[in-house]
C-alpha cells in the first residue's frame, strides 16, 4: 500500500477529478491538480536524492504547498514531519538532529529561524523554499515546473513508517512519534461512519495542520472521503474564523474550547452562517458544560466533544449527533477499544472509579523515535497508554479528569483539577480557570486557583467570598481552593496547552496570595 494513494485514490476513482480538494482564499485546487502537483514534488525530491524512509521536515503554513509536499513525500516512501510553526531555533535544531532528517521544506518567512538553528548545529540538511527564491535553497516551484506529473507510488508495507509527528514537549524534549502506513485505514471510522462526511462537505479547523487533530481529520480523513478542505494560512482569531464560516460555508468545523469561548465573547458565534454548520467538533482540552450551553444557545447547534492524542491522530472518544452527553468525552469511536486501569494496574470495573485510559485502535503509533524504554511503557500489544485520567459512568460515558501526573492528593483524597475548574468556569465573570497544587509552609499540598476574570470589577473580596460559597455548596471541602491568583492570560505551550508547572512556579514565588 501507499498512504498517498489511500488518501487521493478513492476520490479519483469516484470521478471527483474536477471537484475542489482545497480552497485557500481565492485559490481552488481540484483533486486532479492536487494529485499531479504531488507527483511533481515526488519526482523532484527523487531527483535531488531523497529516498525511501528518509525524514523531511516541513515548516509551511496551511496553504496548498503543504499538501503537495506532504503527499509527494508519501508517494516516494519518504517520511514527512510537519513542525510547529512557532518553534524556537533551539527546538528546530533539536528536531533536525533527533530526526536525522535529509531535508527541510519551508516558507521564506521561516528562513531566518532555520538559519539560526543551523548555526547551533554547525551544519544543516538540504533546504527547499516553497515560495521565494533564496540563496542556498532549492526553489520548489521551479523544480516542480520541470518535473513530470506522472509518478508510480512506492509500494510500502502497512507496518512501514509513513509520517512522524513531534509532541509538544510539555515535560522535557519533544518526542518523535512514528506512525505507520496503516494509519490511514482508520480515517473513515468517525468522519464517515458517525458523521457521514463525504463529497460536497467542506471541512475547516481553527487548529493548524501541524496539530494531530487537524492533520488527521482535515487532511487525511477529509480528502480520503472526497470532501473539500478549507485552508487559512495565517494564525486565526475569532474574527477570522467568523469570516471563513461566512464566506466559505464549511459544513464541519473543528476547534478547541478556547476558540469556542472567544467566538462567543466576540459575538462571532451569533453570525447567521454558524447556524448552517452541520457539526461543530471540539478537542484539545475539556469543554465546560457552561460553554456547551452557551454555544448551543447562540448557534442552535451542539458541540460534539471528543479526545484524541498525537499518538493516535484520530479521536478515540467522541460524542455523537444522535447520542451526546455534555461535559463528557462521549464513547469510543468505531474501531476503538478502551480500558481504564487503576493505580494498581488493574482494570477498573466499578462505575465512576478513576484510572488511566488505555486505547487500542488501528492508528496507534508504532513507537517514540530513539526512546525504546518509554516506547515499551506506552505502547503494549497494540494498546496505547494515554496517561490521562478518566472515569466511566454506569451508562458508559467517559469523563476526562486531566493528566495522570496532574492529579492531586489532598487530605488523603485524589482530586481532579479539571473538575474544580469546570465549577469555577460556571461562575459569572470568570473566562478562564486553572487549579494547581502548591506546597504550604508545612510541605502539604494545597490547591491554588488561577483566574482570568477581567469583568469582575474591583470588589475582589465580595467576588471571592461568593465564589468560595458556591464551591463549598457544590464540592467537597477538600476540593475548594484556599488561594486565588489573577492573571491576564494563562501560560500556554506553543500548541496551546496549559503550562501548569508555570502556574505552580508563580504561586510558589508569589508573596501576594489572596485568601
Amino acid at each position: 500500500m501507499n498512504m498517498a494513494d489511500e488518501i487521493l485514490g478513492p476520490a479519483l476513482k469516484r470521478g471527483q477529478e474536477n471537484d475542489a480538494a482545497l480552497i485557500c482564499g481565492a485559490d481552488t485546487v481540484t483533486y486532479r491538480e492536487l494529485a499531479e502537483r504531488a507527483n511533481r514534488v515526488g519526482n523532484l525530491f527523487t531527483g535531488t536524492g531523497i529516498t525511501i524512509g528518509q525524514r523531511v521536515l516541513i515548516l509551511v503554513s496551511d496553504r496548498p504547498e503543504f499538501f503537495y509536499v506532504y503527499l509527494g513525500l508519501l508517494k516516494i516512501g519518504a517520511v514527512p514531519v510537519a513542525l510547529n510553526l512557532r518553534l524556537a531555533p533551539a527546538d528546530i535544531a533539536f528536531t533536525i538532529e533527533d530526526s536525522g532528517c535529509a531535508a527541510l521544506v519551508l516558507e521564506a518567512q521561516f528562513a531566518e529561524l532555520f538559519g539560526e538553528a543551523a548555526q547551533e548545529l554547525g551544519s544543516s540538511p538540504k533546504a527547499y523554499s516553497v515560495d521565494e527564491q533564496l540563496d542556498g535553497f532549492y526553489h520548489l516551484p521551479s523544480l516542480m515546473a520541470e518535473a513530470s506529473p506522472e509518478l508510480v507510488s512506492a509500494k510500502m508495507s502497512p507496518d512501514d513508517a509513513a509520517f512522524w509527528m513531534y509532541s509538544s514537549g510539555t515535560t522535557g524534549k519533544p518526542k518523535g512519534i512514528v506512525h505507520n502506513q496503516r494509519f490511514i485505514l482508520s480515517a473513515s471510522y468517525l468522519f464517515k461512519d458517525v458523521l457521514g462526511v463525504g463529497p460536497g462537505d467542506r471541512v475547516f479547523a481553527s487548529s493548524k495542520l501541524f496539530f494531530a487533530f487537524s492533520l488527521a481529520h482535515c487532511f487525511f480523513a477529509s480528502l480520503r472521503l472526497g470532501a473539500t478542505t478549507i485552508l487559512y494560512p495565517e494564525w486565526p482569531d475569532a474574527e477570522a474564523v467568523g469570516r471563513i464560516v461566512q464566506e466559505f460555508k464549511p459544513t464541519i468545523v473543528l476547534s478547541v474550547p478556547t476558540f469556542f469561548r472567544n467566538m462567543l465573547r466576540d459575538g462571532v458565534a451569533k453570525l447567521p452562517a454558524f447556524k448552517d454548520v452541520r457539526y461543530f467538533i471540539s478537542a484539545g482540552e475539556k469543554l465546560p458544560r457552561s460553554l456547551f450551553d452557551q454555544w448551543e444557545e447562540a448557534t442552535g447547534r451542539p458541540v460534539l466533544e471528543g479526545i484524541g492524542a498525537t499518538e493516535t491522530g484520530f479521536l478515540f472518544l467522541a460524542n455523537r449527533p444522535d447520542s451526546l452527553n455534555p461535559g463528557t468525552c462521549g464513547v469510543p469511536t468505531p474501531g476503538t477499544e478502551v480500558k481504564i486501569l487503576d493505580h494498581d494496574g488493574e482494570e477498573a470495573t466499578v462505575p465512576d472509579e478513576p484510572g488511566v485510559l488505555w486505547v487500542k485502535m488501528g492508528c496507534v503509533a508504532r513507537e517514540y523515535w530513539n526512546l525504546d524504554e518509554r516506547s515499551r511503557e506506552v505502547f503494549q500489544d497494540g494498546w496505547y497508554c494515554t496517561n490521562d485520567m478518566f472515569t466511566r459512568d454506569a451508562n458508559g460515558w467517559y469523563e476526562y479528569h486531566g493528566r495522570a501526573d496532574d492529579m492531586l492528593k489532598i487530605s488523603g483524597q485524589w482530586v481532579s483539577p479539571v473538575e474544580i475548574e469546570e465549577h469555577v468556569l460556571a461562575y459569572p465573570g470568570v473566562s478562564e480557570a486553572a487549579v494547581v497544587g502548591v506546597p504550604n509552609e508545612d510541605g502539604l499540598i494545597r490547591l491554588a486557583l488561577f483566574l482570568v476574570a477581567p469583568d469582575i470589577g474591583d470588589d475582589l473580596e465580595t467576588f471571592e467570598k461568593e465564589l468560595r460559597n458556591k464551591l463549598v455548596e457544590e464540592l467537597s471541602i477538600y476540593k475548594c481552593p484556599r488561594r486565588m491568583y489573577y492573571v491576564d492570560a494563562m501560560p500556554l505551550t506553543a500548541t496551546g496547552k496549559l503550562r501548569r508547572f508555570a502556574l505552580r512556579d508563580m504561586a510558589i514565588n508569589s508573596a501576594s496570595a489572596v485568601g
